[in-house]
């Protein structure tokens, strides 16, 4: 800690975002990054706390006090290899993240947090810059072979960190290009692709191999991943979205946010001549382009996801944009009495795609829908709620609606094709069940959403780090490269431990 009274002087920098009005004519990144000056100043902030609760936030255990300290001394190197100690993908991170580090800042419990996540991103974006991240393959190969089946976040950290012990590391990804939910689930204003591509690029000249447009249950079997390799990694993600119980329901126009995120990102990916998968009607929902041009648009849900959606159909000129939210105002401090310090909120008073228009409903849910003479929904029957479930009787009202966005989360992975030809157990919620990181089946892992359910890109690339250890260690015992590099000593963060049964590393 260089400035001691760095955290009482200087004021948190807000996060630096394009004008909103600038930005809706474009698909280009909302965020701008502030400069090296102020970015010092920011690291100056952090106020060697003693116990520095942003590691028991952060599921990687960033070693955040040291890199802001060093972003301060303008210790740019030192700053990216601790970076890069506990993170493989800090790009990814450092865009996406909801910053749950930031949460449990010290400061934020009477103040404003430290920048962490504009520091993270800058530190990597330097490192890009001067090229110090380059490929670094191993020295020498094991001769083993391992199977990983999904290119999420939490199936790059694990082929990275096997690549690095020294296995053969094959991944099989379903969609046409690598980078999972991350490339087209998060539109381009997010994170533009780019950023995935230039990682993947890294990985594959360290000798990882991404076998895309192959669908392990249909394209190839999952025996014969089984035969060919010496483990398999599950990583698929958990993609199987949770149902619209509401009367019309299943109207047209209404869809899944996914499928609607899915076409268009594939759209932008189009447009900007990179790899995209053309689909034809009978692919699409109700076989037809989901749309938001000149509809009512109404968006079911107040996550990350609802709000992607939301940020995308401006983009498109819609009529309107109308998301409904069962989640109280936020209160004036910012937190719900069930999140206090040091959890994350879950919600904030605006986002960034909020901050481009639109009406959130607060305490509200759909009742149902009502269709118009072509078949396809036109209204939306919302109604006030308390306690995100009781419907207050006579507050019913209604909004136009020719196209909603059902975007209220995941329930599990698919079970059908990969999950079922290999024959895991699955947990009392759908997850692929494991001990110690093994399924049931002997060989065959998994890691990511597909192990713990729906969650977020920083616990996906915890959960392969530690996932690969485990694979290491069972493919090499104590001799595994993983292990005599401390792996587990750089991810000790509270939460984050090598190697123990999965419910060591699930959050209460």
């Amino acid at each position: 800690m260089g400035d001691l009274r760095g955290f009482l002087d200087i004021e948190r920098a807000k996060e630096p975002k394009r004008d909103p009005g600038e930005r809706l004519s474009d698909y280009r990144h909302v965020l701008t990054q502030l400069p090296v000056a102020e970015l010092r100043d920011q690291g100056a902030r952090c106020m060697d706390c003693g116990v520095p609760f942003c590691h028991e936030g952060c599921p990687l255990g960033n070693l955040i006090p040291d890199w802001n300290d060093l972003v301060y001394r303008d210790r740019w190197r030192e700053a990216l290899d601790q970076l890069h100690a506990t993170n493989n993908f800090p790009e990814l991170t450092g865009q996406i993240c909801p910053a749950p580090c930031e949460s449990a800042c010290v400061l934020d419990i009477n103040s404003d947090a430290v920048t962490i996540k504009q520091i993270e991103l800058a530190i990597v974006n330097r490192g890009f810059e001067e090229g110090w991240i380059v490929a670094d393959p191993p020295e020498e190969r094991t001769g083993r072979r391992v199977a990983v089946v999904g290119s999420g976040p939490a199936g790059m950290a694990v082929a990275a960190e096997l690549n690095k012990a020294g296995h053969t590391v094959v991944v099989f990804e379903r969609d046409e290009t690598a980078g999972g939910l991350n490339r087209f689930g998060v539109p381009d204003f997010k994170l533009e692709k780019w950023v995935i591509d230039r990682r993947i690029a890294l990985m594959e000249e360290e000798g990882v191999e991404f076998r895309c447009d192959v669908d392990v249950g249909r394209d190839v079997r999952a025996s014969d991943l089984r035969r060919d390799y010496d483990a398999v990694v599950v990583a698929t993600g958990s993609r199987v979205p949770r149902g619209l119980e509401a009367p019309g329901s299943d109207l047209g126009g209404i869809h899944r946010a996914m499928d609607y995120l899915y076409q268009r990102n594939r759209w932008v990916a189009a447009r900007d001549g990179r790899p995209f998968r053309d689909l034809e009607p009978a692919d699409m929902p109700g076989g037809e382009e989901i749309s938001a041009a000149g509809r009512h648009v109404v968006v079911v849900g107040g996550g990350d996801t609802g709000m992607d959606c939301i940020a995308n159909a401006h983009r498109e000129g819609p009529a309107s944009v109308t998301q409904i939210d069962t989640y109280a105002p936020v209160p004036e401090d910012g937190r719900y009495p069930e999140t206090p310090w040091p959890e994350a909120p879950k919600r904030t008073p605006s986002t960034y795609a909020l901050d481009e228009g639109g009406d959130r409903r607060f305490e509200s849910t759909v009742t149902g829908f009502e269709g118009g003479e072509d078949g396809r929904v036109a209204r939306a029957h919302v109604a006030h709620v308390l306690g995100k479930r009781e419907v207050v009787e006579g507050s019913e009202q209604t909004v136009p609606a020719d196209l909603v966005l059902v975007a209220i989360g995941f329930t599990h992975p698919e079970h059908e094709g990969a999950l079922a030809q290999l024959g895991v157990e699955l947990d009392d919620r759908g997850n692929v069940h494991t001990e110690g990181w093994e399924t049931s089946v002997e060989g065959v892992f998994a890691c990511g959403d597909a192990r713990r359910g729906q969650s977020l890109t920083v616990w996906a690339i915890a959960e392969g780090r530690i996932c690969a250890g485990a694979v290491d260690h069972w493919l090499c015992g104590t001799e595994g490269m993983l292990e005599r590099q401390s792996i587990h000593e750089a991810t000790a963060g509270e939460g984050v431990v090598f190697g123990p049964p999965a419910e060591a590393v699930t959050p209460a």
